[in-house]
């Protein structure tokens, strides 16, 4: 039987920017449920937040379950996607000598870089929520580009390159999908 680290201890390792971690769950194949739980806690942690908030302003209990599905489906669908386009730019504009890499590694790699993403359940709090909330994002970030460097086996700088060009088409994707959502909610 295989030794897995623990959620937890995984998490933590994360957190900390360790690049070991993000080699150990880049080969551990039996990693991707751990992935999908860091990215659902995240997502939950996330969407209590925002679900809290809008209590806090005034509105109905139903924007808390708004806020709260809202935060889940964005962080699995947002996980899926960034995934894709950094395996796919990362395999192929800015591809390395050394780089080698599956869609699984992307996977599993981003999905344990999302754990700063915690501390957005307390983006509630006024005042000093929207800064924790976005330090938190910072944070997440810096460890995206070590995950995507450690998955895609290339320097710092073509993993910066990866996500910046990434997240230029990840925003592009959002703001067509929001207004797209938008369009069809003035149609209905």
């Amino acid at each position: 039987m295989i030794h897995r680290p623990s959620l937890v201890d995984r998490m933590m390792r994360a957190a900390k920017l360790d690049s070991n971690l993000y080699e150990e769950v880049e080969a551990d194949k039996g990693a991707n449920a751990q992935a999908f739980s860091v990215v659902l806690i995240t997502s939950i942690a996330s969407g209590l937040g925002a679900g809290i908030s809008a209590i806090i302003s005034g509105e109905s209990g139903i924007w808390f379950l708004w806020g709260l599905l809202i935060g889940i489906g964005t962080g699995i669908i947002g996980w899926l996607i960034w995934s894709l386009l950094a395996y796919v730019l990362g395999t192929t504009i800015f591809k390395g000598p050394a780089t080698e890499a599956d869609y699984g590694q992307l996977i599993r790699t981003i999905g344990f870089s999302n754990t700063p993403r915690l501390l957005s359940f307390f983006s509630f709090i006024p005042f000093i929520g929207g800064f924790v909330s976005f330090a938190a994002s910072v944070w997440a970030l810096v460890a995206g580009v070590i995950a995507v460097r450690q998955a895609l086996d290339f320097s710092t700088w073509r993993a910066i390159g990866t996500c910046i060009v990434g997240w230029l088409i990840y925003t592009l994707i959002v703001f067509l999908v929001s207004g797209f959502v938008i369009g069809a909610k003035v149609l209905f």
